[in-house]
């Protein structure tokens, strides 16, 4: 069942996405060659501590750290360590915190120095194609709308959308329903209505859509072993038809 927020609750979320979005500016901030992915943990560790919030991912399900850092063909749930970034790398950075009880989620891929032409595609593809999700969110619309605009136009670019890992509902969970695919016929789901909440996460390979999942038994990577790019957001239904909770503004 889809839990309805109220303006109230949304405010807390908005709250929490806030932290969430500085978060991934510090973190963006210090990408760069040279430094490690825990590097890039600690550093988004301090912030949500200083902000009075708690790690949502650290602890969930055994999940071992604060961020999820993705590097090149991992998709998501990269664990953050030792590994030292590269030029032409590019990493998958998500983030989630809780405050007050509410959670806030949000994703986006960096590039590392300068990277090809192609992985430069990749992650404008991929941003473009979330944005075009999140205009799809408006009260009247079906859940599938959103998954629709993302699978049509990814695929017109010649890349594919993970199946396998989906966007979610959240509030006082981090996982709520619906389950929110990248893939999908127009017109199908639920229909969208006020109080709703959103976190919608394209996974956008510049290969095939196939994934697997590395000995650590989290980290996730494409099958041919092509780069990946993600990018999330939690995002309100509203009245006049969404609102992004996780920006600084």
């Amino acid at each position: 069942m889809v839990e309805m927020k109220s303006a109230a609750e949304i405010a807390q979320m908005r709250a929490a996405g806030k932290i969430v979005a500085e978060v991934l500016a510090r973190v963006g901030e210090n990408v760069k060659p040279g430094v490690t992915t825990g590097i890039l943990n600690r550093i988004a560790e301090d912030t949500i501590a200083h902000r009075g919030a708690q790690p949502a991912f650290k602890g969930y399900r055994g999940f071992p750290a604060t961020l999820c850092t993705s590097v090149n063909e991992q998709v998501v749930h990269g664990i953050p360590g030792s590994r030292v970034l590269n030029e032409g790398d590019i990493i998958s950075i998500d983030c989630g915190v809780i405050l007050n009880g509410f959670f806030g989620d949000a994703a986006k891929t960096f590039a590392v120095g300068q990277i090809s032409k192609e992985k430069q595609n990749l992650l404008d593809v991929t941003e473009h194609s979330l944005m075009l999700g999140i205009s799809k969110v408006a009260m009247g619309n079906r859940l599938s709308d959103i998954s629709a605009a993302i699978q049509s136009y990814v695929e017109g670019e010649g890349m594919s959308v993970v199946r396998d890992y989906t966007g979610h509902g959240i509030g006082r969970q981090l996982h709520e329903p619906p389950e929110i695919r990248n893939f999908g016929r127009p017109g199908r789901g639920p229909r969208l209505e006020k109080g709703m909440v959103l976190a919608i996460e394209p996974m956008v390979n510049l290969g095939v859509y196939q994934v697997s999942i590395e000995r650590d038994k989290w980290t996730v990577v494409t099958k041919d072993r092509k780069p990946s790019a993600h990018f999330e957001h939690t995002v309100a239904v509203t009245e006049n038809g969404y609102d992004i909770l996780t920006v600084l503004e």
